[in-house]
């Protein structure tokens, strides 16, 4: 039996949303662990009806979801809710009751976008808790294995890197030709998986649609169909960038990224953690994966890149608890504070920005800016929280 490995962040914050909302939705990609933590959640109480909407069984308790779930009470729990949107409009009706006999927690795998505008018709009932794969503290810093593997669970868990890579290959095809499916997605895996891959290989840079579009033989509209797809199943982020009232040509255009720095990594064939380290993707693999970190350990606060066209940049500028905040990402053992850093501190009126290597250690660089690793970025955030 494969371990578990705890994540009471995410407890923390599911017992939070429940008191405070009717109705809290766990998002994230399949096979983040949404499952695992909704079941370890609920052991031990006896109030709990946990229905798996693939389930054909727990599907057909559902045939008058009116009948059966006005009955309920405690918590009830909706498994895959993207696989039956229709459950949420009788959720509205049931969140409205007074006194409220039930909780509902729901878990999906695609954006309230994606499912039909979900949040709208849930509006003012419904909390949303984003969860991804795990992050630095809970795999205790074991930082390189949770870079080059990703933090799907199975792939950070297999006993060995072939294991994982195998796994990141079966859930790539299983994702293109059965889940998307799943959620009532009719679309080719053959044309999503070449827009994969190519969003593998623009990883970490500006994105130009023309441009892809151009070269897969596709529309623009297609190709923005398709990016939207991959993003509301969150297995791409679209980083948008800032833009401040300068006297200067800003970058207008997002960055893209895997979301998982090991499917990302599958992608892109590149074999080991040593290849990795001779990989023209090395910077922009660390980027991604620095992102994606900082981004879970701070899902409320707002996330942009910031660039000009003479060069001046920041990777990613977060609005957190009333701070503006710069990261940088170098994948160097002494890192050190360059112009460009100088310039967007003066520039977006920044309070500090943290330069974050792969080596970890605590240090000024120069006044407000600070070297240090992704896990000490992190506890600096959460001691600001």
């Amino acid at each position: 039996m494969m371990k578990s490995i705890p994540r009471p962040d995410l407890h923390r914050q599911l017992a939070e949303g429940l008191k405070r909302s009717p109705i809290l939705t766990i998002l994230g990609p399949r096979q983040c662990g949404k499952t695992t933590l909704a079941r370890e959640f609920c052991r031990g109480r006896q109030d709990v009806v946990f229905l798996d909407l693939e389930s054909p069984a727990d599907a057909a308790r559902l045939a008058e979801p009116l009948l059966y779930l006005e009955k309920q009470s405690g918590l009830v729990v909706l498994d895959e809710v993207q696989t039956m949107p229709a459950v949420l409009n009788v959720l509205r009706v049931l969140a409205d009751r007074d006194p409220l006999p039930a909780r509902f927690l729901l878990l999906g795998s695609a954006s309230p976008e994606l499912m039909n505008k979900a949040s709208e018709s849930l509006a003012g009932r419904v909390e949303f808790l984003e969860m991804g794969g795990f992050n630095v503290h809970e795999t205790e810093d074991d930082q390189d294995r949770l870079w080059w593997r990703g933090g799907f669970p199975r792939s950070y868990l297999a006993p060995l890197d072939d294991d994982a890579r195998i796994w990141q290959q079966d859930f790539t095809s299983t994702f293109l030709e059965r889940d998307l499916r799943k959620m009532g997605i009719e679309i080719s895996p053959a044309a999503l998986r070449r827009l994969w891959t190519v969003c593998a290989h623009y990883h970490g840079q500006i994105w130009n649609s023309s441009a892809v579009a151009g070269g897969l033989g596709e529309s623009a509209r297609t190709v923005g169909r398709h990016l939207e797809i991959l993003s509301g199943s969150f297995m791409l982020r679209l980083l948008q960038p800032w833009h401040e009232n300068l006297m200067k040509r800003q970058v207008k255009s997002p960055k893209v990224y895997l979301r998982d720095s090991g499917i990302l990594h599958s992608l892109l064939n590149i074999p080991s953690l040593d290849a990795l380290f001779a990989h023209p993707k090395l910077g922009a693999s660390w980027e991604g994966f620095v992102i994606e970190q900082i981004c879970c350990a701070a899902p409320r606060s707002q996330a942009f890149f910031w660039a000009t066209h003479t060069g001046a940049e920041v990777d990613l500028l977060l609005f957190h608890r009333g701070r503006r905040i710069g990261f940088e990402c170098k994948v160097a053992d002494a890192p050190k504070a360059t112009k460009s850093m100088h310039i967007a501190l003066q520039d977006l009126s920044l309070d500090e920005i943290f330069v974050i290597s792969p080596r970890p250690g605590t240090y000024p660089l120069a006044p407000k800016i600070t070297a240090c690793g992704v896990g000490e970025a992190i506890a600096a955030l959460h001691r600001q929280s």
